[in-house]
């Protein structure tokens, strides 16, 4: 048993994992903001897990306090996202990790895991399969953040403080904080839903994938994985069944969903192609256990149960402008403590 800090523990990928650390017999101790909801993870329990609600650019050393390895998910987590909030995606995806590595550094941590992402690759030729030896070429701000991120906190490992970057293929797949604005998830919401698959021109590119869950178990893996195999190394995470045309995946989930599926394209092509190698990860032993087909169908069947729809918080970007609209709003109109109900002065009877 490990003593696990988790940031971003709310999140996409942060909702599956924290259930499996503690299946595994983990204590976990969960930081997030909290932006999409404080029920995408489970309640505290007693000395399992302690939750706490605090930004990640202000953890301090009580934080690290007693843990013995970290899970840094936290980041603003997609293109769109880090283009229009440029400032707080380096402030968070770049700065706040690499500080949080030496918080748990100097506070006896043995082992931080960065989940980065295999965005950093940017645009490949379509014949060359890229490990993770390949000069990157970052195309966003989002994945430039990351690149800096594995940088800074790889600089900090020693013999006593092993760092580990895993480069995650995108991920798809059913979470408590579901996301539906990633591929596989938005196409078959989209064919679910009104028989029209969105998919973004020209179809020809190349992405490699991964369920959330298995993007889980991979962190998990590399907390007992041998140290001197993976300390100071960076990990591709997905596997060659995964890797797919966007084309050619969206016809397969089309396929998939129970109903007559029209293809529906949209914006100008995507730049960002890539083919990735995962041969260094299944060398240690890990395998994805997933497929876009598994993803498809469990949405589905989470959709046809009423159990999941499409909402405001489903769409990253669309819910980081509501929070931050509401919260300018908030500011001009809040009086004396509240809104309607205010901190009301003593008045003479």
């Amino acid at each position: 048993m490990q003593h696990v800090l988790v940031t971003g523990a709310g999140g996409y990928i942060g909702s599956a994992l924290v259930p499996q650390l503690l299946a595994a017999g983990n204590r976990v101790r969960a930081v997030d903001r909290f932006f999409f909801g404080r029920d995408t993870i489970p309640a505290p329990q007693a000395d399992r897990l302690e939750v706490v609600q605090e930004d990640c650019r202000y953890l301090t050393p009580a934080h690290l306090e007693g843990i013995d390895a970290v899970i840094d998910l936290v980041a603003i987590s997609n293109d769109p996202s880090g283009e229009l909030f440029q400032q707080a995606t380096w402030e968070i995806n770049r700065d706040a990790r690499v500080r949080c590595a030496a918080l748990a550094r100097d506070a006896g941590a043995s082992r931080y895991i960065l989940p980065s992402s295999c965005s950093i690759y940017g645009f490949q030729p379509a014949d060359v399969i890229t490990d993770e030896t390949a000069p990157t070429n970052p195309l966003t701000t989002y994945a430039q953040a990351n690149e800096k991120a594995e940088d800074g906190t790889l600089a900090l490992a020693d013999e006593n403080f092993s760092v580990v970057v895993l480069r995650q293929a995108t991920i798809y797949g059913y979470a408590p904080r579901m996301r539906f604005d990633l591929a596989i998830n938005g196409m078959t919401y989209g064919a679910w839903k009104t028989g029209k698959l969105p998919l973004m021109r020209d179809g020809t590119q190349w992405r490699p994938m991964l369920h959330v869950a298995d993007a889980a178990a991979a962190q998990i893996f590399m907390l007992e994985a041998d140290r001197d195999a993976v300390n100071g190394h960076i990990f591709n995470v997905g596997s060659a069944d995964n890797v797919y045309q966007i084309g050619p995946l969206a016809e397969l989930v089309a396929a998939r969903v129970p109903r007559d599926v029209e293809i529906e394209w949209y914006g100008d092509p995507d730049e960002r192609s890539y083919r990735v190698s995962f041969d260094r990860l299944h060398g240690l032993g890990f395998r994805t256990a997933r497929t876009a087909e598994d993803g498809v169908d469990e949405i589905c069947a989470a959709l046809d149960g009423g159990d999941l729809d499409k909402t405001p918080r489903t769409i990253t970007l669309d819910w980081y402008r509501q929070l931050h609209d509401w919260h300018a709003i908030i500011r001009e109109l809040e009086m004396h403590g509240g809104m309607l109900e205010i901190d009301s002065p003593e008045r003479e009877p």
